[in-house]
Formats: C-alpha cells, sequence, structure tokens
C-alpha cells in the first residue's frame, strides 16, 4: 500500500562493486519495463516462471480471485523494485546479494523476449502493463 524506492539494493550493489549495465524500476509492470530494456539494449530476453519473487500475500490475492501469481507479477506496476542486468561474469556475486532474485538472461536480439512457465513451453513476452500515453 506504500511503496518505497529500493535505495538499499543500490547501496547493496555499490558495497558489492557492482555496476548494472541497464536498470530501470517497475512502475508499469515486469513485463512492460523488461520489454523496455530489451529495446534499449538491442537484446532479448528469457526470463522464468519459477524465479519470480512474488510474496505469499500476492500469491493468496491472486487465488482469491482465480489468477495465476505470474499475472499480476508480469502486468503489474507502482511497486518501486529495480529490474536490472549485470554481466554474466557478476552473477555469482548477485547470488550471494540478499533480496536480488535472477529471474533469467538477456539473449541476443534474434532470439526473441520470452518468458518460460513451469511447464518449459516458451511464450513470447508481452506487455500488458500500465502505459500512460495509451489511447482509450
Amino acid at each position: 500500500m506504500k511503496p518505497e524506492h529500493r535505495r538499499d539494493i543500490i547501496e547493496k550493489l555499490i558495497e558489492a562493486d557492482i555496476k548494472p549495465s541497464s536498470m530501470i524500476d517497475i512502475s508499469d509492470g515486469l513485463s512492460s519495463e523488461l520489454l523496455h530494456l530489451c529495446k534499449n539494449s538491442e537484446l532479448g530476453c528469457k526470463i522464468f516462471e519459477d524465479k519470480l519473487p512474488i510474496h505469499e500475500q500476492s500469491k493468496s490475492a491472486s487465488e482469491m480471485f482465480r489468477l495465476d501469481p505470474s499475472l499480476p507479477a508480469l502486468n503489474g506496476g507502482e511497486d518501486y523494485e529495480l529490474l536490472f542486468t549485470v554481466p554474466i561474469d557478476k552473477k555469482e556475486e548477485i547470488e550471494k546479494i540478499k533480496d536480488i532474485s535472477i529471474i533469467g538472461y538477456m539473449t541476443d536480439k534474434k532470439d526473441g523476449k520470452f518468458f518460460v512457465p513451469r511447464n518449459g513451453q516458451e511464450l513470447e513476452l508481452k506487455a500488458q502493463g500500465w502505459n500512460p500515453l495509451q489511447e482509450k
């Protein structure tokens, strides 16, 4: 109900001497922001459902509304979490930092942009989050 910017994550990255190669806050939904990163980096991506950090309360609320919890996780927004990329050689260092989840990896642009649910079937990643510039 009261999202706060994740300055703590920035501080942890500084302490670990890790400089992200790209970063954006998740204000318009994870899928939308990830597609922004892909476009601006001229890359593709692959993210995995079983890697998404979904809070238990969010899972319970999703179940109450008969939603798969990954749907609001991909398309909700205004949570001020940070989405960022780091070079692959920083993976082990990132894994050691508390409160950071590795949800996937960037790929060559030609390999596309995919969400991989638990069944392993690759689904094209689509932005269904909020777009303030979209006409009504």
